[in-house]
């Protein structure tokens, strides 16, 4: 089996998929930072295409960051200043290729994530 990366970020609050969640995701090296994509999340919530697809997997450590604000602020959810949750990042590490699936179950108070399959 060759490994690859997806999500998919729900809504608990409202009860459906967070459509339109910038999400970035990064390779970290030691102390080094690499940017490798920028995807948006659809209607169900998910990306169009894998996160990281076969051709492009390699086990390490890697970062998505989800911009969880500008969903909040565009689903009406009571702006604060600042925000509670913002920018979600969670980091994590894929050590064997298989599929590796991280969603992220999403409130304006709260947040939490797992391995899926």
């Amino acid at each position: 089996m060759t490994g690859y990366l997806t999500t998919h970020v729900l809504d608990t609050a409202r009860g459906c998929p967070a459509a339109g969640i910038k999400i970035e995701l990064y390779r970290i090296i030691g102390e080094t930072r690499e940017h490798l994509k920028t995807l948006h999340t659809n209607d169900d919530g998910r990306t169009d295409e894998q996160i990281l697809p076969e051709s492009e997997f390699a086990s390490g450590t890697y970062e998505l960051v989800f911009y969880a604000g500008a969903y909040l602020d565009a689903t009406g959810v009571a702006k604060e200043e600042p925000r509670f949750l913002d920018v979600v990042p969670l980091q994590f590490g894929m050590s064997e290729a298989a599929h590796y699936h991280v969603p992220l179950l999403l409130s304006p108070f709260g947040y939490s994530t797992y391995r899926g399959s």
